[in-house]
């Protein structure tokens, strides 16, 4: 069982949901608002920042719609990171759901680094 806790955060994005999957599921896009630079090959994500690699595995996608990641050195099964996009059928809005998982007693760091990563997305996209 999984010590993490699972938070979700949404955010309402001024963007297409085709345009804003590029951000979320290329490595040139990620590379724009989350990581200072990030590379793949095939389902492998290797997320680099301030000189440290982090790898993820793609795990789960619907072109437009959602992309799930786990990191690859998290042996909990039941984690993973996961961008959400679903559009209001009453105003058109587009809302960018992260789920993720963190310690308890990290959860709102973890928050607060993904809004600060979101305001780095919003500005890459000019939203």
């Amino acid at each position: 069982m999984s010590d993490k806790v699972e938070f979700i955060l949404e955010f309402v994005v001024k963007a297409s949901p085709k345009m804003l999957y590029k951000f979320l599921s290329t490595p040139s896009g990620l590379s724009e608002w989350f990581a200072d630079n990030v590379n793949s090959r095939g389902k492998k994500f290797v997320f680099i920042w301030d000189g440290s690699e982090e790898t993820a595995v793609l795990v789960n996608k619907k072109t437009d719609k959602h992309i799930r990641f786990k990191w690859e050195e998290d042996e909990e099964a039941d984690t993973f990171f996961e961008f959400k996009l679903e559009t209001d059928d009453l105003t058109n809005d587009v809302s960018l759901i992260i789920t993720d998982f963190a310690d308890e007693d990290e959860i709102e760091e973890a928050q607060l680094l993904w809004e600060s990563q979101v305001n780095s997305l919003l500005h890459a996209i000019g939203s």
